[in-house]
Order: structure tokens, then C-alpha cells, then sequence
């Protein structure tokens, strides 16, 4: 079994998508076309008529690619509670786009489906091809603190910590934000609901991302801490608080 599933990996990562319209960025030009993705070889090949172009992964600066048929209502999905049903065309997305800017936002959704239905070990099954083209996936962007609660689920904790470092390290302030989001869901895992501990959650995590990251970019981690913030002052008993954070998170 283990040999079975190592060669399907191993397939997996050698294979390439089908080509997707698009266009491709570097510091010298923009070229549009149909786009596919090379694993082998870290490159970018783009069709247009007779003209063929190749781009290494390290000189691309931009991709422009339409959303996929299908993400926004699968999206729609997994926030509403049905993530059972947003599975398939979630994991077709995340296969057809591979490294082609969808792939990542597919996939986290795809992992907070999985998360939902109760399955961890598919919710980081389905993050790993993701981050095996793209290590940096691990610890920011969109599919970061997806990985991170599969991680959590299964008891991962040093590579959590590993993880939760690198993105509280790094320049991108979504991460960071994301990372002390992360902080307080592990304070709360291990809580058994004591009031000190809540409040540690909000003090160490949720609560400093709802003070401290009022800029745009990190609007998705500000209003998910304010939701989880408030289940913390349900439980405190604090209900107007914590309807005040509600109301906070739906209008961000």
C-alpha cells in the first residue's frame, strides 16, 4: 500500500495541466496565451497561434488568469456548511490549475471541506501536492492557515510551530496575522474552556489581530479572529461582547 501510494505521488508531480488561458508576467514583458505548467522542469509554457514561449518559475512576476467555472459557488459551499458537495470540483480546480493562481485558493478550500467533514488526514493529503510546487504555501497565502488546523487536528505540533514562526517572521502581514489567528485556536484546542485560558486566547491571538491588523490586505484573518473572539466571550459569558464582534466580522 505504501509503495502504491508513493508511485502515485510521484505521478501526480510529474504530471502537467492541460493548458489554461491566460497571461504571464515577468519583468520584461507580459505574453498571453494558453498556459501550461511543466513540474519537471519548473517552467511555464505559453501558446499563442504559432508562438511558443517558455518562462522559468523564478523570473515570473504576475499571472492573469480568469477565475475557474465553479470556484465561486463551490466557495459558496464550504462557507454555507456543505462541503461535502464542493469536494469534486474543488480538487478538479486544484488539479487543472496547478501552479496557475487558482490552485492555492482551491485548495484551501478544498482542505476546509475536508476539515469540516471531520477528516484531517485528506485536509493535509490535499495541501501537500500544493506545497510540494511551492514550499512558501506552507506558511502564507491562502492556503496556509488551512494546512495549519489540519496540522493541529492531527497533532503536528513542532511542524506547526515550525510553520506559525516563518509566517509571524516573514513580511507578509496576512501571515503574521494569520499565525496569531492560529496562536489562539492552539490556546483553545488545549483550554477545556477554563476562563484564564480564553482569555489568554484573546489576549495572545485573536484580540491583537482585531487591534493590531486594520489594514486591507488582512481583512480575511481580522474577521475571522473577531468570530472566533466571540465564542471565546460566549463562553465567558460575555454575550454583548461578543455579539459586538460579530457584528464587527460581518462588516469587514
Amino acid at each position: 500500500m505504501k509503495k502504491t501510494i508513493i508511485l502515485t505521488f510521484a505521478a501526480l508531480a510529474a504530471a502537467e495541466t492541460f493548458a489554461i488561458q491566460g497571461s504571464i508576467s515577468t519583468e520584461a514583458e507580459t505574453f498571453a496565451g494558453d498556459i501550461k505548467w511543466h513540474a519537471r522542469d519548473k517552467k511555464y509554457v505559453v501558446e499563442k497561434g504559432k508562438v511558443t514561449k517558455e518562462f522559468k518559475l523564478a523570473d515570473v512576476t504576475g499571472l492573469d488568469i480568469p477565475e475557474p467555472a465553479g470556484f465561486k459557488k463551490a466557495a459558496q459551499m464550504v462557507d454555507e456548511g456543505q462541503g461535502a458537495a464542493a469536494i469534486a470540483p474543488l480538487t478538479k480546480i486544484v488539479s487543472d490549475y496547478r501552479m496557475l493562481k487558482w490552485d492555492k485558493p482551491a485548495g484551501r478550500y478544498l482542505a476546509l471541506a475536508y476539515l469540516a467533514a471531520g477528516n484531517a488526514q485528506k485536509a493535509y493529503d490535499a495541501c501537500q501536492p500544493i506545497i510540494a510546487e511551492d514550499k512558501s504555501a506552507a506558511y502564507s497565502g491562502d492556503l496556509a492557515a488551512a494546512y495549519w488546523q489540519a496540522l493541529l487536528k492531527l497533532g503536528k505540533r513542532e511542524q506547526l510551530e515550525g510553520l506559525l514562526k516563518k509566517a509571524a517572521s516573514s513580511s507578509d502581514r496576512a501571515a503574521s496575522a494569520a499565525a496569531l489567528v492560529m496562536r489562539g485556536d492552539i490556546i483553545v484546542a488545549a483550554s477545556n474552556d477554563k476562563p484564564d485560558e480564553l482569555r489568554r486566547a484573546l489576549r495572545d491571538g485573536y484580540l491583537r489581530v482585531v487591534l493590531m491588523y486594520q489594514d486591507a490586505a488582512c481583512a480575511r484573518e481580522r474577521s475571522e479572529a473577531c468570530l472566533k473572539a466571540a465564542q471565546c466571550f460566549d463562553k465567558l459569558g460575555q454575550s454583548s461582547r461578543a455579539e459586538q464582534l460579530k457584528a464587527s466580522a460581518k462588516a469587514i
